[in-house]
């Protein structure tokens, strides 16, 4: 998996049965950026928002050295406040994924070991649960991210093997030790749009095949009545022009392409308004 490379179409054909690899090269960028961060903040002491300040309202509050790793990990539990109904899991897949794709460019400041651990979740199927509704969507899609990376620290809930359970169970069952974040790393993980980025690509993926099965069942039902094909010329949908009025006659003319029916000369020369 490298950096955009992920189109609706790979998505869909990864969360089918897909597995997630990460390429050296995007491995190499986390590691790097990971290591300017914090040779920086090593180096210079300086105050950087979030990484060792408080968050919101608390920015102006300093935070500690020692206390860096636990603001993070503080960050997560506070915002896993989701309610409603279950996010459904191939939503869940979608936003490991793509929150996965977004570390990829290196510029997160997170440490390889909890991209390899996301990457993980994905191969074994080990889902979050997650809450559909909580989300503002401003500054991300803050509550859903934390459910889905609280699994990372050995909290919430998962799906794992067709059954809810705790996170600590699964990972027991894996031989998995719970991740301790480093600093920034809860930030990186909650400032995201993973969320609604799922749902809609999964929207835009089914409008697409909602589309193609509408003009599939047009072409047979004018096959069926021995309807004229000269509507769909390229000609005349040019002339508008739409590109979706333009890529659904060509799909009808290519799927009548070599229909018998559809070639057949007909004696009327003006179809039924409707059939």
């Amino acid at each position: 998996m490298r950096t955009g490379k992920l189109t609706i179409a790979s998505l869909s054909e990864l969360l089918g049965s897909g597995d997630l690899k990460v390429s050296e090269a995007s491995f190499d960028k986390i590691e790097t950026s990971f290591k300017f961060l914090n040779d920086r903040v090593n180096r210079t002491g300086e105050t950087i928002y979030g990484v060792n300040t408080g968050f919101g309202s608390l920015s102006e509050i300093r935070i500690d050295h020692d206390g860096l790793e636990a603001l993070q990990s503080n960050l997560i539990l506070s915002h896993a406040c989701g309610t409603g109904k279950r996010v459904p899991n191939n939503i869940v897949r979608a936003m490991l994924c793509l929150k996965v794709e977004n570390m990829l460019y290196g510029n997160s400041g997170v440490h390889k070991d909890t991209v390899v651990r996301l990457v993980d979740h994905f191969n074994h199927d080990v889902l979050p649960v997650i809450y559909t509704q909580g989300s503002l969507g401003a500054s991300g899609d803050l509550a859903p991210l934390a459910h889905l990376c609280l699994p990372l620290i050995g909290e919430g809930n998962v799906v794992f093997k067709g059954k809810e359970t705790t996170a600590k169970e699964a990972m027991a069952e894996l031989g998995w030790e719970p991740l301790q974040l480093k600093m920034k790393e809860g930030l990186a993980l909650l400032n995201g749009t993973q969320f609604m980025s799922a749902y809609g690509a999964y929207c835009v993926f089914h409008a697409e095949r909602l589309g193609f099965l509408a003009d599939l069942i047009g072409a047979i039902a004018l096959d069926a009545y021995g309807g004229l094909t000269a509507p769909f010329d390229g000609s005349v949908h040019d002339v508008r022009p739409h590109p979706g009025q333009i890529s659904s006659a060509f799909r009808l003319r290519r799927l009548l392409t070599d229909s018998p029916l559809a070639n057949k000369k007909k004696q009327h020369i003006q179809d039924p308004y409707s059939f």
